[in-house]
């Protein structure tokens, strides 16, 4: 088996690995390294949790030469703000016996301060596509001397939106570049992106997208209602020997909060919210506060999650079953990390029963369905959004299309039909004094008024 003593690798970056207790490269690392040291365009596919930063950042490590230059040589893009915040950790920790110089930048914080710790000089940026485009506009930030430009978990930024910056910056950058790619899945949007702007890029997979992780142990609850999920939940977590440190997945932001306010009355200053309404330091408070285990619970969305390691999480809950079956590989990957065991749960109910089955198609595998335990109180509340429809068929707000005409509607009148020209008056100077047919008939109005 492979060791990071068989990589060509400086004695300073091998000083690293050692403080980090690394003995062994991952797959991805390891087919990774000597393609990327080679300065080809590298398009990286492997699940969440492989160590894709590392994958990348090791042979970008080991070809950077110390330098006094003030604009940045290598461009790091990553989706979200907290990832910023991790990638920029990780390279430090990687780095720890290296000079190099290496900024976060992202937006919800002070950019002058950002921009002025552009003008200092530094190696390595790492960056939210929206923030850099900024700083790239009030030319706080030069790209002419970036050499590596890497995207990761790109098929989040695209998600979210983030195309358009990805083109200009694209557009921006020095034509000689190596870029690198690294995403957990591959869709045609990233397919027409790697046509686009990438030269014979190699591609390493090392697992194909949707299948599940081996060392991470799955079951369902089919539940009826939110509240009813409710109850299920606050039943498990009332084991805290077994569920000692659980991240849970909702749908969208409002059932993040209104699921926060119900487990907060359950277990008070034991769990924890993050999603992209709250402010910037909240969330990377709330993020630590789970990692350091202060709390037992995170409730979070599926992109404040996304790339974010986590450690020793030991069990992944999906409150809400997601619309895409990949976003449901990307959550149980949170769990299970660095080969250790992990254990993914999914609340599903009749109204996501197709969502569960795409992802079974997606894995090739069915996820074990478990009884509902019978402690567990069966809710008759519904949330706004479970509410059957009212329909009315007298309510005024109903489209057009929808309403039947009824027997005393009828057609308009000759005399209501008629369009208002204006007043006698005025019909009578516009025939008078109304344009010649032509340029060149100056007297066409004279001749008009004779004969009438």
């Amino acid at each position: 088996m492979q060791s990071f003593d068989d990589f060509k690798i400086s004695t300073q970056l091998q000083y690293g690995i050692t403080d980090l207790g690394f003995t062994q490269p991952t797959p991805i690392q390891a087919q990774a390294f000597p393609v990327i040291a080679s300065g080809k365009d590298v398009v990286g596919i492997a699940q969440t949790g492989t160590g894709k930063t590392f994958a990348y950042m090791l042979p970008i490590l080991q070809g950077l030469p110390f330098s006094k230059q003030k604009n940045p040589r290598v461009l790091i893009l990553v989706p979200t703000r907290e990832l910023v915040v991790q990638v920029v950790a990780e390279i430090e920790k990687f780095s720890k016996y290296l000079t190099n110089r290496v900024l976060g930048v992202y937006g919800g914080t002070n950019i002058n301060n950002q921009k002025a710790a552009l003008a200092e000089g530094q190696d390595i940026v790492v960056a939210t596509p929206g923030r850099l485009y900024d700083l790239v506009l009030s030319r706080a930030m030069q790209l002419k001397s970036i050499k590596k430009l890497v995207i990761d978990e790109v098929d989040v930024m695209l998600d979210l939106g983030f195309r358009f910056q990805l083109t200009n910056i694209f557009d921006l950058l020095p034509r000689q570049r190596q870029n690198i790619m690294f995403s957990a899945t591959m869709t045609d949007d990233i397919e027409a992106l790697i046509n686009d702007f990438f030269t014979m890029a190699q591609k390493i997979s090392v697992a194909v997208s949707g299948t599940p992780l081996e060392n991470i142990e799955q079951s369902s609850y089919s539940v009826p209602n939110f509240y009813t999920k409710v109850n299920l939940l606050v039943h498990l977590l009332k084991d805290k020997e077994t569920f000692e440190k659980v991240l849970i997945f909702v749908g969208n932001k409002r059932s993040a909060d209104r699921l926060f306010d119900e487990l907060e009355q359950a277990f008070n200053d034991d769990v924890a919210v993050i999603h992209s309404n709250k402010t910037q330091n909240y969330r990377l408070r709330a993020i630590e506060q789970f990692d350091t285990g202060e709390n037992r619970m995170l409730v979070t969305t599926d992109v404040m999650a996304r790339g974010i390691d986590l450690h020793l999480i030991t069990h992944v809950i999906n409150f809400d079953t997601p619309n895409f079956p990949e976003n449901y590989m990307h959550r149980i990957g949170r769990t299970g990390r660095a080969e250790q065991k992990g254990t993914s749960i999914l609340f599903y109910s009749e109204a996501e029963e197709a969502a569960k089955k795409a992802i079974e198609a997606l894995m090739d595998m069915e996820i074990p369905v478990q009884a509902l335990p019978t402690e567990v109180e069966i809710s008759k509340e519904l949330t706004p959004e479970e509410q059957p429809k009212v329909i009315e068929p007298n309510n005024p707000h109903k489209h057009p299309a929808q309403e039947e005409r009824g027997a005393s509607f009828h057609e308009k009148s000759k005399k209501n039909s008629r369009t208002n020209e204006g007043g006698s008056y005025r019909r009578k100077i516009k025939a008078k004094y109304k344009k010649p047919k032509t340029k060149g008939d100056k007297n066409f109005n004279k001749r008009n008024k004779k004969r009438k």
